[in-house]
């Protein structure tokens, strides 16, 4: 059974840092894609950051320059460093795997799910 889990949300000040860590149990991170996507109140889930099997990264131009998505297959983990947090930042983030090892930014490429984290960024 594979599980993830996330960790590491809280309630941060605009300006402020948060690191976020997923960790996957049930099956070796090695080999698999991941990537975390956020859901905000009030819209729909949306992509913001991926990590290929071979570590390549890429990002939505929201965070980009912000945001460091990283592994550590070691320990079956997959974070989120989270830089300058806006106010639009908030919203509940969810780790997926890809069993294929890509970094797609369509969520329907992710067959397995965390139950999610929440952010809020206070202005």
């Amino acid at each position: 059974q594979v599980r993830l889990t996330e960790s590491g949300g809280g309630t941060v000040q605009a300006g402020d840092s948060l690191r976020l860590s997923c960790v996957v149990s049930g099956r070796p991170l090695s080999g698999f894609g991941a990537a975390w996507f956020r859901t905000a109140p009030g819209k729909e889930r949306e992509w913001v950051a991926s990590i290929h099997r071979t570590g390549t990264t890429f990002y939505d131009d929201s965070i980009k320059g912000r945001f460091t998505i990283s592994r550590w297959d070691g320990d079956n983990t997959v974070y989120l460093q989270m830089n300058a947090l806006k106010f639009e930042d908030t919203g509940i983030y969810y780790c997926a795997t890809d069993t294929w090892g890509a970094a797609a930014s369509d969520a329907s490429a992710y067959d397995h799910w965390g139950q999610g984290t929440q952010v809020t960024v206070s202005s």
